[in-house]
């Protein structure tokens, strides 16, 4: 990447983080294309529990997005991790210092929803305070046709499919990532979810400490 392309990207991610509550900020375009051979990819996938405090650009943020559960067939709105009578229910939702973000992945954008730095009050996980980004895994239940009783089930199947291609996305980029619980109740609050929604897990992601 040359040096302007990598001042742009800073210039952009800048913008974003200082953006207001309700404003949507385009992503760049993710890569479709290269990145390590999956039976390699395969081979380093791990979880990371110490990370160093380095930033991720809005680059990567926008690929481990679309890789997670971004659009790749956008004439049918068909996603990259697949879900339970394709409800798409599950949304993703982007903790960072500077707030949190909604990923919009029709316009694949981030909305800012929060000035607040949630990391470390939604999990108390100790690498909290380094990693620079935290996804959380919500499931909105309005959009399931499933009985009650299965609807739980399939949002946690649906979120496992795509923590896996945010996972093989950290091992073939160099990056750490680790599946993790948190506080459910306290998460809920800060995101301001409504009735129908529920929290599901987070995944840290960012990079390995040295």
């Amino acid at each position: 990447m040359s040096r302007f392309a990598l001042i742009a990207i800073t210039l952009i991610a800048a913008a974003a983080y200082a953006a207001d509550v309700g404003e949507t900020i385009p992503l760049p375009a993710a890569r479709q294309s290269g990145g390590m051979p999956l039976f390699d990819a395969l081979k380093n996938r791990k979880s990371t529990k110490e990370f160093s405090d380095k930033e991720l650009d809005l680059k990567q943020i926008s690929e481990i997005l679309w890789c997670g559960f971004g659009v790749n067939r956008p004439k049918e709105m068909r996603r990259t991790a697949p879900s339970a009578m394709n409800a798409q229910e599950i949304d993703l939702y982007v903790s960072t210092k500077d707030g949190v973000f909604l990923y919009d992945f029709k316009n694949h954008a981030l909305q800012k929803i929060s000035n607040q730095d949630i990391r470390l009050k939604i999990s108390g996980q100790p690498y909290s305070k380094d990693v620079p980004v935290v996804i959380v895994f919500v499931a909105d239940y309005s959009r399931t046709k499933a009985a009650p009783a299965q609807r739980q089930l399939y949002a946690y199947i649906d979120t496992g499919f795509i923590s896996q291609n945010i996972y093989l996305y950290c091992a073939s980029e160099g990056l750490g990532t680790v599946i993790h619980e948190l506080n459910r109740a306290e998460t809920s609050k800060l995101l301001n979810l409504k009735s129908g929604q529920e929290v599901i897990m987070a995944q840290s992601v960012g990079y390995p400490k040295q």
